[in-house]
Order: structure tokens, then sequence, then C-alpha cells
């Protein structure tokens, strides 16, 4: 099962941090793999997520998110409702006395022909997010 998780601290107040990790149009911003990002109604549990990923040879994937949990300003997390690999994925925010921690994860049960095929990018793809919080720190710390 592809797994992956990171915690990053951020100089930045935990209020501006969740805002900006719960914010689906900054996504495109920090995320390389995401096309396209939008939120159909406001923040809360059961809101849908509308997001197109860049897929292999870069054509379009929708990979739709459903919001599982939305807990200003400690806890967000989201399930994977389109596409052909549905992540469940994870952020958890503590305020520290330099700013705040972000942890990020997420996690996929991939089975049978799937896992066999995929197993290997998508844990690149999930590594790769992880690595891209370091985009979204320098842009928040900016």
């Amino acid at each position: 099962m592809p797994t992956a998780s990171r915690t990053i601290e951020i100089a930045a107040p935990i209020e501006t941090v969740f805002a900006f990790f719960t914010d689906p149009s900054k996504d495109p911003t920090w995320r390389g793999g995401v096309t396209e990002m939008r939120a159909e109604g406001q923040p809360a549990v059961g809101a849908t997520v509308h997001q197109v990923i860049a897929g292999p040879g870069g054509r379009p994937i929708d990979a739709d998110i459903r919001i599982t949990e939305y807990t200003v300003p400690s806890r967000y997390a989201f399930a994977t409702i389109a596409g052909p690999v549905r992540p469940l994925g994870s952020y958890t925010f503590a305020e520290v006395p330099s700013g705040s921690l972000v942890t990020f994860e997420l996690s996929v049960e991939l089975r049978g022909l799937k896992k066999l095929l995929m197993g290997g990018p998508v844990q690149k793809s999930m590594d790769g997010e992880m690595a891209a919080l370091d985009k979204a720190k320098a842009l928040l710390e900016s």
C-alpha cells in the first residue's frame, strides 16, 4: 500500500497556514502536478473540491476530493472520489513558538493488477507531493 508522510515547520501563524492549505486555489501554486483546483461551495465536511492533475503523458485526469474532516485550525482531511487512484489524505496543524508544524499524510490501497502496475508510480507521485511542501513553506514564509 503506497503511503507517504512528512512534517515541516513553517514560520507563519497557524491560522495563516491552515487557510493556505485548505484553500484549493492555492494548490496549483505549490503542487506541480495540479493543473486545476477549485472549491464547489464553502469548505466543510462533505464538500467537494474539483481537481485535475497531470497524468501520464500530461493528459488531464479528474481527481476530485471530498472533505472528510475540517477542524479550524488543526485538521483537514479528504478522500479522493474520482480518478483511477483514490488516496486518502490529511493535514494536521500544530502551533509552535516559531510558527506552525504541518504534517501531510497520504495513503491508498491498491489491489490486484492496479497494485502490480501502479504501485511504483503512485508511490513516486506521493513522494513528490511530500517534497512539494518545501515550495508551500517558501510561499508562506515570503
